[in-house]
Formats: C-alpha cells, sequence, structure tokens
C-alpha cells in the first residue's frame, strides 16, 4: 500500500530513496519534511520518493485515487492501515482497479490519556497543514505536466474522517495562502467528511473551511447526533467558555451560508450499530471487519465516487437521511 506521511522517522528526515524506514511513534512533532513511501506488510515500510510514487500510481492502472486522511488518536498500524486496507478490500470487491486508496499519515500522540491526545493532535493537525500543502502543490503539477507521459488524468478524491478534517481545512488555508494567486482550483471530485471535529459554521462563505468547498465538485458531509466521540469534542472544545457544535455532529448549522455544491447526510439510524458503543467510525463495513458487509455510508460514497453525482436527497434540499428503510 502506497502512503504519504510527515511523521517522523527512526532513520531521520533526509529522504533517501529505497531506503527502509520506521515510524518513531514517540514524536509527535510535524516534520516539514513529506516522504512518500509504500507498505509491504505490517512494519515494513519503504521510501520510494515522489517521482517513483507518481509512477507506481500510474502503473497500478486505478481509475481514480481516494486520499484518506484519518482521526485523532491514531496510529499506524493499530489503526490507520488496517482502516485503509479495508476501504481497499471494499472497493476492490465493488470493482476491481476502480479505486486506490492512499493513507495521509500525520502524526497523533501516543501519550496515555485521551484528553491530553486530543489537545496534542490538534495542534499536530494544524501544523500539519504546512507539510501537505506541499503535497497538494505537488498533484497539481502532475496533473498539469507537460510531459504526456508524466501526466495524471486519474479523478482525485478526499475521505477526511473525524479530526482529518482539521488537517484537510488549514492545509487548503494554508496552501491558498503560500502557494496560490488567486483561489483554490477544484482540484477533487468528491471530498466525503465523515464525523468531522471541526465546527458546525467551518464551510460557511468566509469561515476558514470554505476553501473545502472551492476545492471539490462535491462536499458530502455525514453525520450523526449520537456519535459519542464528538459530544467528547464539542465539550473539550469551549476555549472561550462557548460549547462548539461539531459539523459531524449536526451537519452545517444554516445550508443558506454555505456554497451549493455542500450536502449532508444524517447516519443516526445506524452509527452506532456500525461502531458500538461510540458510533464515530462508521464508513467501512457493518462492524469494522472484512468479514462484514460493506455498510451505507460506504455505498453511498462509492455511488459519488463512480457517477460523480450525489443521491439519496430530500426533494427540496441538500440534506439527506441514510439508513431509513
Amino acid at each position: 500500500m502506497l502512503f504519504i506521511t510527515n511523521r517522523a522517522f527512526n532513520e531521520g528526515n533526509q529522504t533517501i530513496v529505497n531506503r527502509r524506514v520506521t515510524f518513531d511513534l514517540d514524536n509527535n512533532a510535524p516534520s516539514n519534511s513529506v516522504y512518500c513511501c509504500i507498505r509491504r506488510s505490517k512494519d515494513d515500510y519503504t521510501e520510494i520518493g515522489s517521482q517513483n510514487f507518481t509512477k507506481t500510481v500510474q502503473e497500478l492502472g486505478y481509475e481514480q485515487i481516494l486520499l484518506f486522511i484519518h482521526g485523532f488518536n491514531s496510529l499506524p498500524e493499530p489503526s490507520i492501515f488496517p482502516q485503509a486496507e479495508l476501504l481497499q478490500l471494499l472497493f476492490d470487491q465493488q470493482q476491481p482497479g476502480s479505486i486506490l486508496v492512499i493513507p495521509i499519515i500525520w502524526p497523533c500522540d501516543n501519550d496515555l490519556g485521551i484528553i491530553q491526545d486530543y489537545w496534542d493532535d490538534e495542534k499536530s493537525a494544524d501544523m500539519s497543514a504546512f507539510s501537505f500543502a506541499r503535497v497538494l502543490c505537488k498533484f497539481i503539477e502532475w496533473s498539469t505536466a507537460q510531459i504526456k507521459e508524466n501526466i495524471c488524468l486519474k479523478r482525485i478524491n478526499i475521505l477526511a474522517h473525524s479530526m482529518g478534517n482539521r488537517v484537510l481545512r488549514e492545509s487548503l488555508n494554508v496552501w491558498n495562502h503560500y502557494d496560490l494567486a488567486r483561489g483554490v482550483p477544484q482540484l477533487f471530485r468528491n471530498i466525503f467528511m465523515i464525523a468531522a471535529d471541526i465546527n458546525n459554521t467551518s464551510l460557511e462563505i468566509g469561515n476558514t473551511g470554505e476553501h473545502i468547498c472551492r476545492a471539490a465538485r462535491n462536499v458530502c458531509i455525514y453525520y450523526a447526533g449520537d456519535d459519542w466521540a464528538l459530544r467528547s469534542s464539542k465539550m473539550m472544545n469551549p476555549k472561550e467558555k462557548i460549547v462548539s457544535r461539531r459539523l459531524g455532529h449536526t451537519g452545517p448549522e444554516s445550508f443558506n451560508n454555505v456554497p451549493p455544491n455542500v450536502y449532508a447526510f444524517d447516519c443516526d439510524s445506524f452509527n452506532n450499530t456500525y461502531d458500538a458503543p461510540i458510533g464515530h467510525t462508521y464508513f467501512t463495513t457493518k462492524d469494522n471487519t472484512a468479514a462484514s458487509s460493506s455498510g451505507l455510508l460506504f455505498q453511498h460514497m462509492y455511488d459519488c465516487l463512480q457517477t460523480g453525482r450525489v443521491f439519496e436527497l430530500n426533494a427540496t434540499s441538500r440534506s439527506g437521511v441514510l439508513g431509513l428503510t
């Protein structure tokens, strides 16, 4: 499995093509460098460099790319890679050669204590923006290459889970501020924001998440009112003594204030069934294992990827409810 990371390696921060690398899990300081790598098996990673990375993506022959940005308190082997592998398995079962999953790994904390992890991970998510803005520049270069053999004609999509949406939001802000002259280009076909741990007004025009809407054809938000992880997040965020409603808990505060390509889906009817008892990770199968069948959110996401259109909407709005039937 290919992956991109700004997490520190025990072997140092100098890129050496084809070197074996291991994660320094006790170091959650985001690296200024970005590493393009391949995971051959558990704990077996090789840095291959950006040119070999893009060449390998081309050779694999998948029609589309799905960048997977994980949530907080997630380490590579216990969590991130197994989730990405399960996603890849489900897509291959739907249609082999259709969707290539590429994890984006940012440095979550390895401390004990979930509250301390939460605050450390928020800082790490924000600082990772400068690293991953460089990755966005690489994708633009790839999609506009002058040499025909090097150009990327694949559709690119993003799945951001939980605090991964904060990484996405801040990366686009940094990209727009430092690297772009006239606004964010529509680089992505779909952005899927699942259990998003950001304020529910973030996507409103003029706010920090507006660039997410400008960067994609479709922005799909999946939320659940009984997501217990986001209930805790809401209570840990009132830095100004104001409880901050989370996008993945309520959906957008107002559709009148967000761009017209934003859609929201209530997943309250199945999130706790898929991920008992927390109800926070509900985007793969019905029990988050390969032995189970693909879930409602995954099927909806797959349909969006295949068609470039968003279905299951209410007749007069840009919202819908998944799992009522």
